[in-house]
């Protein structure tokens, strides 16, 4: 195998959003560990792609922001089935904090009904899906109407933080990376989320795998920040490891 055929089949490993070992990659191809790592110079010098510690990953793609509508139909499948596991997380008397998003609409859906469960959101979709289950208590967060994600994230909203304190906090993302943590679109989000994970007991972060290796330009928090990683099978068993080494615990939905 020359050089560009072997450059050419790391693109398309990397096309699946997934990172790599460098010392995966020298096997799979039966090179040594130098001739993989003059290859990965290379291809970062054509910003094909980007190191991390010992790993490969894709070039960032900075996030952007779209309606929640939008959202909710890339990756659905996956997002429907993340949205069930978390949503059987929850126990009859706990108390949750949900932020907005399309994964967590997905679990508002598959919410359990007939259940004594407080539930505080700053999503006016989220509020409404609720609604129709039977046994919540739903307190909705204030402040101006954001309107692409048909929520709140203001100084008013934070505000209305100050006195809760809940079992879980079940919030998502725009990308997450295990050298730039979670991150979102917009500081403002980032700041809600912030506060409500000092609100929670566990943090469980939504997020399918096409988000892996996305920087956006508001930073959440770090990796080991959060206790449970809820995610689907597109993450890659070398990208899994490497977030659970950081103290995370990963369930694939």
């Amino acid at each position: 195998m020359t050089q560009d055929e072997r450059q050419e089949k790391i693109l398309k490993l990397l096309e699946r959003g997934s990172s790599y070992l460098v010392s995966d990659l020298a096997s799979r191809f039966n090179v040594t560990g130098a001739t993989i790592r003059n290859d990965i110079r290379l291809m970062e010098s054509r910003h094909q792609l980007r190191r991390g510690h010992g790993t490969v990953m894709p070039v960032k793609l900075d996030v952007t922001d779209m309606p929640v509508d939008e959202k909710y139909k890339m990756h659905s499948e996956e997002k429907h089935g993340i949205g069930r596991l978390a949503a059987s997380l929850i126990q009859e008397g706990n108390s949750v904090i949900i932020t907005s998003g399309s994964s967590i609409e997905s679990m508002a859906r598959a919410f359990p009904d007939g259940s004594n469960i407080n539930v505080v959101t700053s999503s006016v979709r989220v509020a409404g899906i609720l609604n129709s289950k039977n046994g919540l208590k739903i307190f909705m967060l204030g402040g101006r109407l954001v309107h692409n994600s048909v929520s709140v994230r203001d100084d008013y909203t934070l505000m209305g933080l100050d006195n809760i304190h809940a079992n879980y906090l079940f919030f998502s993302c725009d990308g997450f990376d295990p050298e730039s943590g979670i991150t979102t679109a917009f500081p403002e989000e980032a700041r809600l989320t912030c506060k409500m994970m000092e609100c929670a007991q566990e943090k469980i972060l939504l997020a399918d795998s096409s988000k892996l290796g996305k920087i956006g330009f508001g930073k959440i928090c770090n990796l080991s920040d959060i206790d449970i990683l809820i995610t689907d099978s597109g993450l890659s068993p070398a990208s899994r490891g490497r977030i659970e080494m950081s103290g995370v615990k990963v369930l694939i939905a």
